[in-house]
């Protein structure tokens, strides 16, 4: 039988996505006899960031301050508003380098079997952002499951009802991808929205 200290250990290793009992128990093990400095490290970080990780009054993400730095941006363009799952998925914007506008991070999707509906997700503080008169577009970017295809269509028939301009982003062949190699669904949707050259 093993420690009761362990056995919480390994159960709250089972929180992470994807990491089952045998995952958590290694990992515990792990950390335990072959990283105990990494363990600290972990804690210790985990600790910091539940302490003063926040969500930012703007956008959602996350942040130590009221207000992000990319919120707080004058640079930024403030006309474009893009809607993200995740934080996850503004940082993979933010790798294109080819927006340079705002964000609203959900921190989720429209999941009823899980419980998550648009009260969960604080539908009610986008629209409220979206609304900003200085806001002329939103730009839906949900992942293209049909959790966040429901969540941009909820998304858009709210903001279409008060009038405001709402676009989604293009689904298609990926870059360097070849035919043979990419799924019907996927040629189908690019087949739809080709553009003229």
């Amino acid at each position: 039988m093993s420690p009761s200290s362990l056995d919480e250990l390994i159960e709250a290793l089972r929180c992470l996505p994807g990491v089952g009992p045998k995952s958590a128990q290694r990992m515990a093990y792990h950390l335990l006899q072959r990283d105990q400095r990494g363990a600290g490290r972990l804690a210790h970080a985990l600790s910091h960031a539940l302490g003063v990780l926040r969500h930012c009054e703007r956008c959602n993400t996350f942040t130590e301050s009221e207000i992000c730095e990319r919120c707080a941006n004058p640079r930024r363009d403030a006309s474009l508003l893009c809607v993200v799952e995740m934080p996850a998925d503004l940082a993979m914007i933010e790798q294109t380098q080819s927006y340079s506008g705002l964000y609203y991070v959900l921190m989720g999707r429209l999941s009823p079997l899980d419980g998550l509906g648009p009260r969960e997700l604080k539908l009610d503080k986008l629209i409220a952002r979206a609304a900003d008169p200085a806001v002329r577009e939103v730009i839906l970017a949900t992942n293209f499951t049909n959790e966040g295809e429901a969540t941009a269509h909820t998304i858009a028939t709210l903001l279409a009802a008060r009038g405001i301009k709402v676009s989604r982003l293009s689904r298609g062949v990926p870059v360097g991808g070849e035919l043979e190699h990419t799924d019907s669904g996927t040629i189908a949707q690019a087949l739809v929205e080709r553009r003229s050259l």
